[in-house]
């Protein structure tokens, strides 16, 4: 069959009035009780957090000592350090204080400005992709995954969801891809420019991680050609075109092959990326939706520790 922009746009018609007849007055049961047997896997990876930063500290390897005098923490005190400030999602300040209380559990305290300058301690910054490693390893990747981006504001008084003209100056954007199988985060991308600009980061991230995709969902916004000429053959891309479409291309024909195929299935893979935006939505209720530093490396810091922090609390239960 021939496929031609004709046919493209008839196929958008055919999914619009199938979206329409399949998620009308559609009801999803919960498995609330399967959702609290699996908060054992949060136990779990907290127990063992300590000892995963251990083994991901320990293939930080420095190629030579730096100036000055040497720190009063080590490496693995700093991550953990770190970890505890991100989940508090305090200012500075006050993780400063509450470390007043906590210190009988983490044997030291140090000032505000000392948690400040974790966020750009690059040492901290490798441990934490090691981290990241670890999990995914413990846990395994499917190989389904999803994709979307975000904002995070600069300031309390601007919101990224409530405000329709949105800055680079405001904000800072986020591209996360989700596994589908384990709704851990398993490539990330940051970018003051724009989203298209985080998800390039992620897709590269993904790479260095020799991670194999065989299916993904993405939004419209990532739509073009250009996107899915980062996919081979090897992965099956659900994404639906804009209606204004005017070129396949190559591309564009393995989707809309696959459309014709089953539209009823791609349809159910294509709203899979429905779990990227439950993500951004949990975190930011959980970690925080602003940013308070103002260097840009620790802005990506702070953006990337979320995602890090996604993965230890992260239960995936398929609803019925």
């Amino acid at each position: 069959m021939r496929i031609t922009t004709q046919t493209a746009r008839g196929m958008l018609e055919v999914l619009e009035e199938l979206r329409k007849e399949l998620f009308k007055g559609r009801k999803v049961s919960y498995p609330f009780t399967e959702w609290e047997r699996k908060r054992e896997l949060v136990r779990r990876r907290l127990r063992k957090l300590p000892e995963f930063v251990k083994m991901a500290a320990a293939e930080v390897q420095r190629t030579k000592s730096g100036a000055g005098r040497p720190g009063k923490l080590d490496l693995v005190q700093r991550t953990m350090l770190f970890l505890f400030a991100r989940l508090m999602n305090k200012s500075n300040r006050d993780t400063e204080e509450l470390l007043e209380l906590f210190e009988p559990l983490f044997g030291f305290k140090v000032s505000y400005k000392s948690v400040e300058r974790l966020y750009s301690d690059e040492e901290v910054e490798l441990a934490l992709y090691n981290l990241l490693r670890l999990l995914l390893r413990e846990e395994g990747v499917s190989g389904s995954f999803a994709g979307d981006g975000t904002g995070y504001s600069l300031t309390v008084t601007k919101h990224y969801r409530t405000r329709p003209k949105k800055g680079s100056k405001d904000y800072r954007y986020v591209f996360r891809l989700i596994d589908l199988g384990t709704g851990m985060y398993v490539g990330f991308g940051y970018s003051k420019k724009s989203e298209m600009d985080a998800f390039n980061k992620a897709m590269k991230m993904l790479e260095r991680l020799g991670i194999a995709m065989d299916e993904v969902s993405l939004d419209k916004y990532y739509s073009s050609r250009k996107v899915l000429k980062l996919f081979g053959k090897r992965t099956a891309v659900y994404v639906i075109p804009k209606k204004n479409i005017s070129k396949l291309g190559f591309e564009w024909t393995r989707v809309i092959k696959r459309i014709i195929e089953d539209p009823v299935l791609f349809l159910e893979k294509y709203f899979m990326r429905n779990l990227s935006e439950a993500g951004f939505s949990a975190d930011k209720r959980r970690f925080g939706w602003v940013v308070r530093q103002r260097r840009e490396d620790r802005q990506e810091s702070a953006t990337f520790s979320m995602a890090l922090l996604h993965n230890l609390f992260t239960i995936r239960v398929k609803p019925r």
